[in-house]
């Protein structure tokens, strides 16, 4: 017996249900008129891309981009393969420069995948590709190795203090610098944005503003403090939003003062050069110290990771507040702080020096 004629134009609709459903594709989209949208090339939307990231996204992959847009800037974005993706990552890993740190390339390789993905994620957000054609995502990033940098003992950080503090064209900057990374394990680039409105005289804390656009309230001693408000008031330009940091003649410092800082460092003390010590090194060494003294979750809130990857969800039950976070800031420089009470008695092991007097 043979169906009725309804009965078949329904099956019939069913089937075009499920085609479309597999095709991804609305009935919406079967009646519009409008033409499908053009498919742009890497030239072309890696300066859509870029005007639209953060600086900080823009300053890590625009050497990439810019390798991406040599090799494929008249290619449209879905045309490059998954292997092709990869075998571009190996050629930067295969041509990356020699430095005294380099980890043979790996580092290149995981940007370009990285930069790539950045582009293909906002091509998926733009509708221009599907999420599961999204080529980027099906290229495995270089396994990273584990990092080479350690806490400095006591004697080592001596020394780097006695040069920044000795040497150099403004020791009396360069002393400011480390004492700064010292009591607060910020990032180079927090330094750089620190303002004289980030300063809470009243409570001895700063305003950190750091990678990821994270926003953070630092504790500091109050000598810190102090130096912080005579450096703004003796080199800045008057303006609350302007840059604290600064050379004698008020212009605002970049990364390149850190840089030599570190090789003039690294020319007094050979062992700094060999194992390639910077700031960061520094964050290593305080962290490590407050997480020996005070526990994981004060040393994470000191830190200001913000929990995301974190290993385990106890660490969603253990948050350290700012009043912990102030406590262990006064232990290690053996000053009062105002919100650390009551005032905690000095720990062994913590070692810090003053600034040069003035």
């Amino acid at each position: 017996m043979t169906a009725s004629p309804a009965a078949q134009k329904r099956a019939e609709l069913d089937t075009m249900r499920v085609l479309l459903t597999r095709l991804g594709i609305t009935p919406e989209e079967l009646l519009s008129n409008a033409a499908p949208r053009e498919m742009p090339t890497f030239a072309e939307y890696i300066d859509r891309v870029a005007e639209a990231v953060t600086p900080g996204t823009r300053s890590a992959y625009g050497s990439y981009w810019r390798r991406v847009r040599e090799v494929w800037g008249n290619r449209r974005l879905d045309e490059p393969s998954p292997l092709e993706i990869k075998a571009l990552s190996e050629q930067a890993k295969a041509t990356a420069v020699v430095r005294a740190n380099s980890r043979g390339g790996r580092t290149a390789a995981e940007h370009v995948i990285s930069a790539l993905r950045c582009l293909y994620q906002h091509a998926v957000a733009d509708g221009l590709l599907a999420e599961a054609d999204n080529p980027a995502k099906r290229v495995a990033k270089p396994r990273r190795l584990a990092s080479p940098r350690h806490a400095l003992t006591d004697a080592q950080l001596a020394e780097i203090v006695a040069v920044s503090a000795t040497t150099g064209n403004d020791p009396e900057l360069d002393s400011l610098l480390i004492r700064l990374h010292t009591e607060t394990a910020c990032r180079r680039g927090g330094g750089l944005a620190l303002r004289p409105v980030d300063l809470d005289h009243g409570q001895c804390l700063i305003r950190l503003r750091e990678k990821g656009e994270t926003v953070r309230w630092q504790p500091v001693s109050p000598t810190l403090m102090r130096h912080l408000l005579r450096h703004a008031e003796e080199r800045g330009d008057g303006a609350p939003h302007g840059q604290l940091l600064r050379y004698r003649h008020r212009q605002p410092i970049t990364s390149r003062r850190y840089d030599h800082l570190w090789v003039r460092a690294g020319r007094h003390l050979p062992w700094v050069a060999t194992q390639q010590i910077s700031t960061h090194w520094i964050r290593h060494t305080t962290l490590t110290w407050v997480e020996r003294h005070f526990g994981y979750a004060v040393a994470k809130a000191f830190a200001g990771h913000n929990g995301r990857g974190d290993a385990g969800t106890t660490a969603t039950y253990v948050r350290a507040d700012l009043h912990e976070v102030a406590r262990a800031t006064a232990a290690l420089t053996g000053e009062h702080h105002p919100l650390a009470a009551p005032a905690p008695e000095p720990v062994e092991g913590a070692t810090f020096w003053h600034l040069p007097a003035r």
